[in-house]
């Protein structure tokens, strides 16, 4: 077992005032690691970062194909959303037409990231619902799974058939067997796995096509062109999901978790990327990511919406500029 390296400095003037410690690698889908920094065993939460493995039953199914899901309801189905019109509209529609409502999801309502969609309902004296909540596109994807295998209303349940369906999908994707879980901000169960099985997984999903014979590839394939081709959907506008994807020019899908785990699926080189910051740093992981990327030619590093993750700045209330954070691992 190797111990987390610094992965990235928060410079002060001169003084270096705090420094992130993580995980990462780079895989392939045989197996090989390409490329690790730290423990590439780590046990790892994967949390919102894994949602594109708790869709592929969606697909793999056949429920995606009975309620004419299309490419926006399965990007939705992988995002963490910042609840504006341009997602909150396609999952109430889509709730509609599996017959459901707000009130069968069970993520639990949440106030919207998206500053007018927040706006609007302080305004209008209204409380968020559970459509707001960034899962819940997710959420509807194991609804709309849920009525097609004629499961209970607790989807969410560890016993639920929905669950257990998502449960055998990622353990074999991640080659990762009964490591545990977790209960997620979202109420769904979080499976955890190696850290180099997750970064595997994602080779997988990049080296998948449409032409396969494999059911698992086929659902693999059109999640993946989902989330390339709707990068809004996938998180929202200033999130770093976003911004990186729209930046790569639909070389690449990334998506975070909360306590800074990333993920990366590059199709072009068949490799996926795992990566967990220790003290779970927003800035580090998306630096991180960012400086990966760059690495492995999918990225411009000089692209603005790519620099500022590299390298901050930071600034005072002032705007003045006081520091910046640099990537530190070789």
């Amino acid at each position: 077992m190797h111990s987390a390296v610094q992965m990235v400095k928060v410079m002060r003037g001169d003084f270096e005032e705090s420094v992130h410690f993580g995980h990462a690698v780079v895989a392939d889908a045989r197996g090989g690691v390409i490329e690790s920094w730290g423990d590439i065993n780590r046990m790892t939460l994967p949390r919102s970062s894994s949602k594109i493995l708790q869709a592929i039953p969606l697909i793999e199914s056949g429920a995606a194909y009975k309620y004419y899901l299309n490419s926006e309801h399965l990007a939705l189905a992988c995002a963490s959303h910042d609840g504006a019109l341009i997602h909150t509209n396609i999952v109430q529609e889509w709730l509609k037409n599996i017959e459901k409502s707000d009130s069968d999801l069970r993520c639990g309502p949440q106030m919207p990231n998206d500053n007018i969609a927040s706006s609007v309902l302080i305004k209008d004296n209204k409380k968020p619902c559970q459509f707001h909540n960034n899962c819940s596109g997710k959420h509807t994807g194991f609804l709309t799974l849920s009525k097609f295998l004629c499961g209970g209303s607790d989807y969410h349940a560890l016993d639920h058939p929905v669950q257990q369906t998502v449960k055998e999908c990622f353990e074999e994707m991640t080659n990762t067997s009964n490591a545990g879980h977790a209960i997620d901000g979202c109420s769904a169960p979080n499976f955890a796995c190696t850290l180099v099985g997750l970064a595997q997984a994602m080779a997988t999903i990049a080296e998948a096509n449409e032409i396969s014979s494999s059911s698992r590839v086929k659902a693999s394939f059109k999640l993946l062109e989902a989330m390339i081709n709707h990068p809004d959907l996938v998180a929202g506008e200033g999130r770093a999901c976003t911004d990186l994807m729209r930046a790569s020019n639909k070389r690449v899908v990334v998506k975070t978790g909360a306590e800074a785990v990333f993920i990366a699926i590059l199709p072009e080189l068949k490799l996926g990327i795992a990566l967990k910051i220790e003290d779970g740093s927003t800035r580090a992981s998306e630096a991180v990511i960012a400086e990966l990327l760059a690495r492995y030619g999918v990225l411009d590093r000089n692209h603005p919406l790519v620099r500022k993750r590299l390298q901050g700045p930071i600034t005072n209330w002032n705007g003045i500029e006081t520091g910046e954070y640099r990537v530190c691992f070789d």
